[in-house]
């Protein structure tokens, strides 16, 4: 009995070690956090300390460390610094004209990759500057990939040469939940998707903010559910538009979605603030937006959607948050690779965590959190090409 016991407390002795150790490394890894935030925010350069501000922003729940270290004022005055022009111009759709199918002729543009920014700028340039080559579709599948290395990020173009078949699937209107990527993209028949627009964020996969449309069909309706929602749709003539919902009642929404012809849609936020920093609109009628000379953001994934003069859909993702060592992408980014692609109108959407693309079942890019590895929070909404 004696021996027993002996034994019983050895275990107990040893495991309790064990987790002592553990709980010491934690503990140690998150007081070197704490301090290194502490020297960024407050021994750091202005720069280093304009990133970390404008980046931790952008995050669900992380929102809270930057007034560990700064007061509200000096949180303002970052934002204030790092806010982008306003961007109210309205998309012309008559500089589309979709060309679905049409990518057999031309030069195989292959993949455009560079070890920092200024080489990924000059691989884009030469293939959709002014001569504006066509690339191959060598599979036939009407689906084109192109690698993005960025100086912060890498990240995926999905090109879609026909826009028709990209829809806003609602996995919430029918589940009233949400679902990891590639299981919305299963559900409604499709091969491939991104995440979508802004939504409330739960194990569940919440409900989406703001306006969603899809098929024609109005699901949510609530513009003024936040500040500054921005409606991101494609229109029965397969025209991506970027409306500001900003002025506008339930009523309003339900003419705008009759007027402009929506079929499928959904909201992110534009706003900047000390308590948020979202944007929506990068590029407009070929015009790349304005950002005050500054970065317009940090870095984070990133997810974003724009259209080509011949109606090809560009579908973007990127890592960051520690993934593969990359920060992310910043607006600046968002907008010179959009445009470097031919976007002639391009919005962001939620990113964050629930940046992820999927293609044939499987993740070209995934959650960067550790507990959705390989795989993508539960999203209530996604645009999902069939």
């Amino acid at each position: 009995m004696e021996e027993k016991r002996s034994l019983k407390n050895i275990i107990l002795v040893n495991v309790g070690r064990v987790f002592a150790c553990i709980g010491t490394v934690i503990a140690g890894i998150l007081m070197i956090l704490i301090l290194s935030m502490n020297i960024i925010c407050n021994g750091g350069s202005a720069t280093a300390r304009e990133i970390f501000v404008s980046t931790i922003l952008e995050t669900g729940a992380l929102k809270f460390l930057a007034s560990w270290y700064l007061t509200d004022e000096e949180i303002s005055e970052i934002v204030k610094n790092n806010s982008m022009e306003e961007f109210k111009e309205e998309v012309d759709t008559n500089l589309i004209t979709v060309v679905a199918g049409n990518a057999e002729a031309g030069k195989n543009m292959g993949t455009a990759t560079g070890k920092n920014q200024e080489a990924v700028t000059a691989t884009h340039s030469d293939a959709f500057g002014s001569e504006m080559n066509r690339e191959v579709d060598e599979d036939g599948d009407g689906v084109i990939f192109y690698e993005v290395e960025g100086r912060n990020f890498y990240g995926t173009m999905m090109v879609v040469l026909d826009p028709s078949r990209v829809t806003l699937e609602s996995y919430y209107n029918d589940y009233k939940k949400g679902a990891p990527l590639d299981k919305i993209v299963a559900e409604y028949g499709g091969v491939g998707g991104i995440n979508g627009g802004i939504y409330i964020q739960t194990e569940l996969g919440g409900r989406p903010y703001g306006v969603t449309v899809g098929h024609g069909e109005i699901q949510t309706n609530k513009p003024k559910e936040l500040n500054g929602l921005v409606l991101i749709a494609l229109t029965e003539d397969n025209i991506l538009i970027i409306e500001d919902l900003s002025d506008l009642d339930e009523a309003g929404v339900e003419k705008l979605v009759k007027d402009k012809k929506i079929r499928d849609g959904c909201s992110f936020q534009e706003e900047f603030k000390d308590e948020n920093n979202h944007f929506v609109s990068l590029v407009i009628n070929g015009k790349p937006r304005d950002l005050n000379g500054n970065l317009g953001s940090g870095y984070n994934p990133r997810t974003a959607i724009g259209q080509r003069a011949d109606g090809a859909l560009l579908l973007f993702v990127t890592d960051g948050r520690g993934a593969s060592g990359h920060l992310g992408a910043s607006a600046s980014d968002l907008i010179e690779i959009m445009s470097e692609y031919g976007a002639v109108n391009a919005a962001n959407l939620d990113g964050g965590s629930s940046s992820s693309m999927v293609y044939n079942g499987k993740y070209i890019m995934d959650s960067v959190t550790f507990r959705k590895a390989n795989t993508s929070w539960n999203l209530p909404i996604a645009f999902v090409v069939k």
